[in-house]
């Protein structure tokens, strides 16, 4: 084999790392201060910050959770938060990480862990809301402890495509088909929001498993207060921020890479047990974004 060749070899196999691994690579940012990017929105007495306030712990009892939401709306951008949830008998309660318009037309993009008894697996779920309609959910068991130890849970945003990754793992992917008129596709600034909360309700079993509140207080942990997003106005529709002068908007990121698309097919075949698209009881005919592949 010639030098040449050798040479164009060992580019090829760079190029190919590192978009592999471009998602990885933003972890390597140091980590802001809480108060760089968020503020807390509700149940200041619940909340503490440790590490230079570069950690926040949300408490949870039966009087009351906690919250906090970033500073800025945005209009696309690649978000991400280290957790650690709840640990002990945390059936009923909910730990979240989303965006949220909150003005106007009703568009959000959800994780939402649902808490367990001991011994039983923490089911994350995921949902997108477009032009105010949800009801998208599905969900995925995590094949770990999320209560052991942080693990990074990140949401890319851009004009192509939607996708939720545990890790670097990506566990679900909403295309925009809204050029198309076929489908809804969130386009309103949205805010960065975290909450610890009970869900008793509905979270667990369907409801029928309550908290238990003599396990009392739940505690959530955050790490990673970065954000990588395009700041945008929420009184008006997204103007600027599909722009690929952001790197998350660049044409490496409008669809996986083979790496992440084996990743993403093995997590659906093994870890997913509840997907709206197959649901015929509530759509007996599927949505129409449910025919992508």
């Amino acid at each position: 084999m010639g030098f040449l060749s050798s040479m164009l070899i060992i580019i090829v196999i760079l190029f190919e790392t590192f978009f592999s691994h471009s998602v990885a690579i933003t972890n390597t940012t140091k980590n802001a201060p809480f108060d760089q990017n968020y503020y807390v929105t509700w149940g200041k007495d619940r909340i503490l910050f440790f590490k230079h306030r570069q950690e926040v712990q949300l408490s949870l009892d039966q009087s009351s959770g906690a919250g906090f939401g970033s500073k800025s709306y945005f209009g696309s951008g690649f978000f991400q938060m280290r957790i650690k949830l709840p640990d002990k008998d945390s059936a009923g309660v909910v730990t979240a990480f989303y965006l949220n318009s909150n003005v106007g037309v009703h568009d959000e993009l959800d994780f939402e862990f649902l808490g367990n008894r001991p011994g039983k697996p923490i089911v994350l779920q995921t949902n997108v809301f477009a032009h105010g309609i949800g009801g998208r959910e599905q969900r995925t068991v995590l094949w770990f402890d999320p209560t052991a130890d942080f693990h990074y849970y990140k949401l890319l945003w851009n004009q192509h495509q939607i996708v939720f990754f545990v890790d670097d793992i990506p566990i679900r992917v909403y295309k925009n088909h809204q050029l198309s008129g076929l489908v809804g596709y969130p386009h309103r600034a949205m805010q960065v929001v975290v909450s610890l909360w009970d869900g008793s309700n509905w979270a667990t079993d369907g409801g029928k498993t309550k908290a238990n509140w003599t396990q009392a207080p739940f505690q959530a942990h955050f790490q990673d207060f970065n954000i990588a997003g395009c700041p945008s106005n929420p009184n008006s529709p997204n103007k600027g921020c599909y722009s690929t002068k952001y790197w998350w908007n660049k044409e490496n990121y409008w669809q996986l890479n083979q790496r992440q698309m084996r990743d993403y097919e093995t997590v659906r075949r093994r870890y997913m047990n509840y997907d709206y698209c197959s649901d015929k009881n509530r759509y007996p005919i599927p949505p129409i974004e449910c025919h992508d592949p």
